[in-house]
């Protein structure tokens, strides 16, 4: 039986305002209900129905009760003051810390460029989105990081820290060649593999994440990629300069989202 008394986007913004009050981060209280944690997130976002008995779980974990928790005059600031447990809600979010894994990241980095360096339209910018739809596509599916990279948010879209670096040590170790090139009237920065990617470094799963980014945007030119990287969730909810946390993937929509969590919803 389906919880219909009031909306689930009035039920979501209530159990994400009593969990982060209480300092709890999705992945402890999905764990606490015994549910999964991108689950919690379309249950917050207001995508996914909650059953009493899931209902019942969460009034447990987060302190409520159901008949003020279902009324229109529910307050969790009110509830939290009661309980003496408020907290900051921006303070309480967890975010992931990545550790980049460096020998991985540049293995990925070859496989792409194994993949990628002959076409044109495939300069540094475009490389580096797709390193990070691989990174965050990954996440999403798996909850575990791929290479461990930190992205930020710059004008030209994400930018893993470090990549300039981890370019020159390529570069310096003859496993890549690095050249100019116009492209469309514009010079672009290219880089061109001079040896094979170590696979034993991938799982299979993981070559398969990025197989099927390069399968989506290896073709799009550097504005294109640019204009459909800025209206994922990850970007877009992230200030300029800013790092961007892999959390985020859990709140993309279509055509973003390469998690089926429909599938998982049935399953419960």
């Amino acid at each position: 039986m389906a919880i219909q008394l009031i909306s689930r986007k009035q039920i979501g913004i209530r159990i994400g305002e009593l969990r982060k009050g209480k300092g709890l981060s999705q992945a402890d209280l999905a764990q606490k209900i015994e549910i999964s944690r991108p689950s919690l997130a379309q249950i917050e976002l207001g995508n996914r129905n909650l059953d009493v008995l899931e209902l019942q779980k969460l009034s447990i974990a987060l302190g409520f009760s159901l008949d003020n928790f279902l009324s229109e005059d529910f307050s969790a600031s009110q509830l939290l003051q009661t309980i003496g447990n408020v907290q900051s809600i921006e303070s309480a979010e967890r975010i992931s810390t990545p550790s980049l894994q460096l020998v991985k990241f540049k293995n990925v980095l070859l496989y792409i460029l194994e993949k990628c360096a002959g076409k044109p339209n495939v300069g540094e910018i475009s490389l580096i989105h797709l390193l990070y739809f691989s990174d965050f596509n990954c996440y999403e599916l798996y909850e575990e990081q791929l290479t461990g990279a930190q992205y930020f948010k710059l004008p030209h879209g994400p930018s893993p820290k470090g990549f300039e670096n981890i370019a020159l040590q390529l570069v310096e170790n003859q496993h890549v060649q690095r050249v100019k090139t116009d492209y469309g009237g514009q010079m672009q920065m290219r880089y061109l593999p001079l040896i094979k990617s170590d696979l034993q470094f991938l799982k299979a799963s993981e070559k398969e994440i990025i197989d099927k980014v390069i399968d989506q945007m290896s073709d799009w030119s550097a504005s294109s990629i640019r204009n459909y990287t800025k209206k994922d969730m990850p970007m877009m909810a992230t200030k300029d300069g800013e790092e961007i946390s892999y959390e985020l993937v859990f709140y993309r929509d279509t055509p973003y989202s390469v998690r089926n969590y429909n599938e998982e919803i049935d399953a419960l």
